[in-house]
């Protein structure tokens, strides 16, 4: 691997990734709509940064060559059956077109855990029709299935420590949905392992890989957690059913990206945890770490953009 296409290189677990293939002394491409979003990865030095629409085969096609491999970590997590079909299912496939049509044949692609065809939510369905996409396509594909990711600017666990800041009690939803989460490092570790693809007790391509941490741990203890290494510990007051989802169409309707949607509690209707169905990081050479080794190094830092910005806007109205 020399150059290697990446995908929502932008995002969260795509800064991370653009770290280490940095210090693999490989070189990235990462196209977005606008280069100011990609200011967290313009200081590495063997990075080109290229303002482009992902999302149009044309584009795709002058992006792809001269790049050993790709890397789609182009995800969202709210939106309607339309949006979610476009990320997750059209891209994926117009991407493989794309490929083929210029040579690339290296894909890496970011998925999710519990995603299902048959799964109540449409992020996970729409998650699913996506794998299946890129498996009929005859690339060199290796999957990756997160569970819910954390780490350091995270929209998670630094989301339930600031609400702890903010309310003396955190009235929750689904708040025995299980969990495996999984430390941003260990997933963008995965990435760079299935690129590289030597030293493995198999081959990463043609595989698909659960990336779980070590722990099963409820939505409440999640938030637990966030309280004790964030500012605050606050009591956790768990909603039957019917108020959750009133308390999700509420956040819905605030400005901005929704701190929990409908869609979002469909989701975890089904555990998002480890099934053994897949093999794991272990496979990858990675012993992940836990929630609490992690969470200390980074909750309750000052600094950044708080994630409650735009409820705070919405109660305000």
């Amino acid at each position: 691997m020399n150059n290697i296409l990446v995908l929502g290189g932008t995002g969260f677990v795509g800064r991370h990734v653009c770290e280490k293939i940095q210090r693999e002394g490989w070189c990235s491409t990462v196209p977005t709509r606008r280069a100011l979003n990609a200011a967290a990865v313009q200081h590495l030095p063997c990075l080109t940064v290229i303002e482009a629409d992902v999302h149009d085969e044309a584009s795709l096609r002058r992006l792809l060559p001269g790049h050993d491999a790709v890397v789609n970590l182009v995800a969202i997590l709210h939106g309607n059956e339309a949006s979610f079909e476009r990320a997750h299912v059209t891209l994926p496939t117009t991407l493989a077109r794309a490929c083929h049509a210029t040579g690339v044949r290296r894909l890496v692609h970011l998925s999710a855990l519990g995603v299902a065809l048959d799964s109540p939510s449409m992020y996970q369905r729409s998650k699913a029709r996506g794998e299946e996409a890129l498996r009929s396509a005859g690339l060199e594909l290796s999957i990756l299935r997160p569970s819910v990711i954390f780490g350091a600017g995270d929209r998670f666990l630094n989301l339930f420590a600031q609400l702890q800041a903010v309310f003396p009690v955190v009235p929750l939803a689904a708040s025995g949905a299980r969990f495996q989460p999984v430390w941003v490092e260990d997933v963008a570790s995965a990435v760079i392992a299935c690129l590289r693809d030597s030293g493995l007790p198999m081959s990463s391509v043609g595989q698909t890989f659960d990336c779980a941490g070590p722990e099963v741990l409820t939505l409440a203890e999640l938030v637990r957690i966030a309280g004790e290494f964030g500012s605050r510990a606050r009591p956790v007051l768990p909603l039957p059913t019917a108020l959750g989802q009133l308390q999700a169409r509420l956040m819905e309707l605030m400005p901005g990206e929704p701190l929990m949607s409908r869609d979002n509690l469909a989701a975890m209707q089904v555990d998002n945890v480890a099934n053994g169905q897949w093999p794991g990081l272990s496979s990858l050479g990675i012993t992940p770490a836990s929630v609490r080794a992690v969470a200390p190094t980074y909750l309750g830092q000052r600094g950044g953009r708080s994630h409650l910005d735009g409820f705070r806007r919405g109660l305000r109205r």
